[in-house]
């Protein structure tokens, strides 16, 4: 470690105290105006960067009329999903060696500030911004992502809320389903002189799909979120103030179905959840200063505070009469186990928690971006700290005659009733040096300082602890280097190579001495673009001596711990990462296409203990898709989205076992939409997601099959005013 961070460093100094050249060329691009809120810009600055990028356009949010971000990030490459619910309210993304589970391996941002609950401590998304109201989404990979973090392995996920307008405008976009479900989301704003301003807010009410046995309960959801933003721009000062607030409401559970339930009736939902449901709120503010210290040197400064309470009452799934999970005792064939599943068996001892946890995080984050001859450097900190507050009571009922009868609550002890912290130091620097008009190199370096803190208490007044284990500390610091570059072939051609070292924070519950997450990441790529047609593919590689699965009850680790970590020891994720697009004409008609695929293979090694050659957990070996429109001069456009993802190990290792119950299923879905734009008028459109009903068993967690969203119809407006 130290003798590689020597050689970068060396290297930075050297390319930063080299100020002989020309311009910077990326200087010169540059706008006057600082973009606060983007890690990336643009799709053409994404094919340009020294490392694998992809930016879902505005464009593209519209015309797809996205609400769901798993959808969404099921086009770009390297990302791979794992859906739960079927709306994406907590999606599961990952990126290349980062699984999915949670999004807890990936660093999640909203305008470049950490949005995940608790990111170092509990890093889990239970909370993720509503689709809806972005305005675009980036996703960055490669040795660039060292500018941010903390996790560092796979890959980043920047939000783009909706930027404040040069001029007093708005707009507005509602639709409708064939199940009565509604999306609204209006913004307006504008600037006078030196202030700006905007309001917003998507509104979601949603019926569900499932039927709930014995019931007449939805399964839907209802979701309100705010956003009002407020600048203000002078000669070399800038600000911005921004508050968010979001409430949620939906009747949503962690059990699934029994794989024999499945496939008679893949939306059914069994009677003994109709009590489950979701409630939380969250608040974000922001507050973000940019100066211009000179014409080559900027600072941006952003004070940010996070509060996130959510309450999910759900079953926990345990069988009272075996103490196993009662999806599993249906699945090997316990005929009292489906009988309390179909409501008719009478049990005592069914249990309901109120999985009640209060979230913050806050910090100040501070980078200086300084134009020095043929160099762009960015250098900066960020003081952070988070923390999380779990109370859960039990509450008990009796299934009688198929009814849920309240017995008594249990007061929360142990797991159930704890207290977690984190608080983090990070330094940053990177160097863009422009090293000839062909070669540009990026070198990075970063520092992670962490100290974590558990207490978990033996009673709900907090004043015991059961045992010494009950109170835990750990702190670690961790140096990452990374190097990428680009290389202009011709006009057309360029390669791009890359390595960076990567980490996963422990979380909250780490012990003594424990050690983070680690690996060596690579990639290796080639680009072509002429203007009309782009291609890209880029091979990664990432080893890891000490690869960890994050438990959680929403996502169990393959041996079926639901709190802490797993760690498997020594794993290599290698792959190839495909995308092309380009641009046909037909008459009247423009016909724009893009192809994705990812290929990948994700294995443990039989370095520290592992067993050799098991698939790693919910990391798919193939997935792609196809977008293709055919738009029209007349304003009539129509398009068409494909998506595929493999089936899928649900635990560690299914490619040794020959239990169809370890891994989900292939899918491929077809969406179409269908859009026409008014003369001097409003645009209207008609989505069908899931064409052909195509509904599989997309997920194996939190436990028992679940299924994708069937087909559905909506109707839309859009209204710019």
């Amino acid at each position: 470690m130290k003798s590689k961070l020597t050689v970068l460093a060396s290297g930075i100094a050297l390319a930063t105290s080299a100020g002989l050249y020309s311009t910077l060329s990326v200087a010169e691009e540059k706008t006057a105006e600082l973009d606060t809120v983007t890690v990336i810009g643009d799709s053409e600055a994404a094919r340009e960067l020294p490392g694998s990028a992809a930016v879902v356009s505005n464009e593209q949010l519209t015309i797809e009329a996205a609400t769901d971000i798993n959808q969404v990030l099921k086009t770009v490459p390297g990302v791979y999903i794992q859906e739960e619910d079927g709306f994406g309210l907590r999606p599961n993304i990952g990126i290349r060696s980062a699984a999915p589970g949670r999004s807890e391996k990936i660093t999640l941002m909203e305008d470049g500030v950490l949005i995940a609950p608790a990111p170092y401590s509990n890093p889990a998304a239970y909370y993720f911004p509503t689709t809806s109201r972005m305005h675009s989404i980036e996703v960055l990979k490669g040795a660039p992502l060292l500018r941010y973090g903390p996790q560092t392995v796979g890959g980043v996920v920047n939000l783009v809320s909706t930027p404040i307008p040069e001029t007093n405008q708005g707009s507005a976009m509602f639709m409708m389903n064939d199940r009565g479900s509604a999306d609204l989301h209006l913004n307006y704003g504008g600037k006078t002189g030196p202030w700006g301003y905007s309001i917003e807010t998507a509104q979601r009410h949603y019926q569900g799909y499932k039927d709930i046995d014995r019931f007449d309960d939805n399964s839907g959801f209802q979701i309100e979120d705010y956003v009002a933003k407020l600048s203000w721009e002078g000669e070399r000062n800038q600000f911005l103030f921004k508050i968010q607030r979001s409430l949620e409401n939906s009747d949503e559970t962690y059990a699934g179905l029994t794989d024999v339930d499945f496939r008679r009736d893949e939306n059914r939902r069994y009677g003994l959840t109709h009590i489950d449901e979701m409630d939380n709120q969250h608040t974000g503010i922001n507050l973000s200063h940019v100066f211009e210290w000179t014409d080559n040197l900027t600072s941006t400064v952003t004070v940010y505070h996070n509060d996130f309470k959510r309450n999910w009452f759900k079953y926990d799934g345990e069988n009272p009469e075996t103490g196993d999970n009662i999806i599993d005792d249906a699945n090997g064939g316990n005929a009292n186990a489906q009988a309390i599943l179909d409501g008719t068996r009478d049990v005592a001892g069914l249990a309901y928690k109120n999985n009640n946890r209060a979230y913050e995080s806050r910090g100040v984050q501070a980078n200086f971006e300084w134009f020095v001859a043929n160099h762009e450097v960015n250098f900066g900190a960020r003081v952070h700290h988070d923390e999380m507050d779990r109370f859960q009571p039990v509450d008990i009922y009796d299934q009688v005659n198929g009814n849920l009868v309240y017995q008594n609550t249990v007061a929360p002890t142990g797991s159930d009733n704890r207290y977690e912290e984190a608080d983090a130091f990070s330094l940053w620097l990177t160097d863009d040096y422009q090293v000839t008009d062909r070669l540009l190199l990026n070198l990075s370096l970063r520092m992670e300082d962490v100290e974590t803190e558990r207490n978990q208490y033996a009673n709900p007044e907090r004043t015991a602890l059961d045992d010494a284990d009950d109170q835990r500390e750990n702190d670690y610091r961790e140096y990452m280097a990374g190097i990428a570059a680009t290389y202009d072939l011709t006009d057309s051609w360029q390669v791009l190579a890359g390595f960076h070292e990567g980490m996963t924070p422990l979380g909250g519950g780490a012990r003594d001495g424990d050690e983070p997450e680690t690996s060596d990441n690579w990639e290796l790529g080639v680009r072509f673009n002429n203007g009309v047609f782009y291609s890209e593919a880029i091979a990664f590689y990432s080893d890891f001596k000490n690869f960890a699965e994050q438990c959680s009850v929403g996502n169990p680790c393959s041996n079926g711990q639901t709190s802490g970590s797993e760690v498997l020891g020594g794993a290599e994720v290698k792959g190839l990462e495909f995308s092309a697009g380009t641009l046909f004409s037909a008459g009247s008609f423009d016909i724009p296409v893009d192809l994705m695929y990812t290929y990948t293979d994700a294995e443990t090694t039989d370095e520290g203990g592992a067993e050799d050659g098991l698939t790693l957990q919910s990391i798919p070996e193939n997935v792609a898709s196809l977008r293709v429109g055919l738009e029209h001069t007349s304003g009539w456009n129509n398009y068409a989205v494909v998506k595929y993802i493999d089936e899928t190990c649900a635990v560690a290792g299914c490619n040794k076992t020959s239990s169809s119950l370890d891994e989900t299923d292939a899918l491929t879905t077809v969406d179409l939409i269908s859009r026409y734009q008014f003369d001097m008028g409003p645009e209207v459109f008609v989505k069908v997601e899931n064409l052909f009903d195509r509904q599989e068993i997309i997920s194996r967690s939190p436990f028992g099959a679940r299924p994708n969203i069937e087909r559905t119809v909506w109707a839309g407006v859009l209204v710019d005013f």
